[in-house]
């Protein structure tokens, strides 16, 4: 079990505007539940926006009126018999606040508000903003269709805010059997995962500016110049600094260890380690040795878990994990020795 402290560090590094003024007291608070942490940082959030503006655009409408603006629709006044009342189906367009991202982010505070596990101050703080939300509409956190959210220059300040909405509806919420919404009280592994591998990119990137530290595609080392069919790789995270590279494949699971029923026995799940041998061994094309690897798991419950170094063919193989639910200094510590691997 992580610490809720742990998870907005976390969650800090994998969004870095969290570092900024506004949330930076976030740090010195302490949180019960995971449902409070996520609304203190969405009231900062959208105090920050308010200031700024709530984004305003050009919708369409559509509304049979006695006022004929826009675009008059005759086949569906004709067939809704609009004539009868001297009215027409007009399609009209209205600058408005009543944009798909706010109706994320009220729909996400009015989520908290209700279902959540909210202090009593984060809570009417909460409702105070939601009123200058009032002519927005809320959605069906379910129906939300993520992937067709665009940003530009006049939204982009949203980011980070929806950023956090999807994190807590999708990492977050549940229907019971009666249909109503609830809160879990952790992230699904499936988000955790994300954000272990983005938090980790984050870390690196900040903490250790004279690496350079992305996540790079790698090129197989194929004789012929024949790549079809062959599937992409991509690193989670690649360190690099002066002639040496160090892989990161970031593993958020369950389990880190296989079991072998026949022989009573455990080892490290194969596919994983296969996968960073992979990427060492296409990366460094020379032959050079100067390309490791490291599988970097979120420590689980389990009574073992790995630590090794392995020399295998002139490159060295590494499988860590990482205690997340340790103190923040731990944390620390123990990346450090991860980026001394490098």
């Amino acid at each position: 079990m992580i610490k809720v402290k742990n998870i907005y560090y976390m969650l800090s590094y994998a969004y870095q505007s969290l570092n900024e003024a506004s949330f930076k007291n976030i740090q010195t608070e302490e949180f019960e539940n995971l449902h409070d942490l996520m609304a203190a940082i969405l009231v900062r959030g959208v105090s920050n926006q308010l200031k700024r503006g709530l984004h305003k655009d050009y919708l369409v409408y559509t509304e049979a009126t006695g006022n004929l603006k826009g675009k008059i629709d005759i086949s569906n006044s004709v067939r809704q018999n609009t004539l009868m009342t001297r009215r027409m189906v007009c399609h009209f367009d209205q600058f408005s606040e009543n944009t798909p991202l706010n109706q994320i982010v009220k729909t996400t505070m009015v989520l908290l508000i209700k279902s959540g596990d909210v202090t009593v101050a984060n809570s009417k703080e909460l409702k105070k903003l939601s009123l200058y939300f009032r002519n927005i509409e809320t959605l069906n956190p379910f129906a939300i269709n993520w992937n067709a959210l665009i940003y530009h220059r006049n939204n982009a300040t949203y980011k980070l805010l929806i950023n956090i909405c999807q994190l807590i509806i999708k990492g977050l919420l549940m229907t019971t059997e009666t249909g109503e919404y609830k809160m879990k009280e952790f992230l699904d592994d499936q988000f955790m995962h994300r954000l272990y591998e983005k938090f980790l990119l984050g870390y690196f990137k900040k903490d250790y500016p004279h690496f350079t530290v992305g996540s790079s595609y790698i090129k197989w080392n194929v004789d012929d110049d024949i790549t079809e069919f062959l599937p992409n790789m991509k690193t989670d995270i690649t360190l690099s600094y002066g002639t040496k590279t160090l892989i990161i494949d970031a593993k958020y699971y369950g389990r880190t260890m296989q079991t072998n029923t026949l022989f009573n026995s455990k080892s490290i799940i194969s596919a994983n380690l296969y996968q960073i041998f992979t990427y060492v061994k296409n990366k460094d094309r020379t032959g050079s040795g100067h390309v490791s690897g490291v599988l970097l798991y979120a420590k689980t419950d389990e009574e073992l878990t790995p630590d090794h170094d392995y020399s295998i063919g002139g490159n060295r193989f590494s499988v860590k994990t990482l205690d997340l639910d340790a103190d923040w200094g731990g944390i620390v510590g123990q990346l450090r020795a991860v980026a001394a691997l490098l």
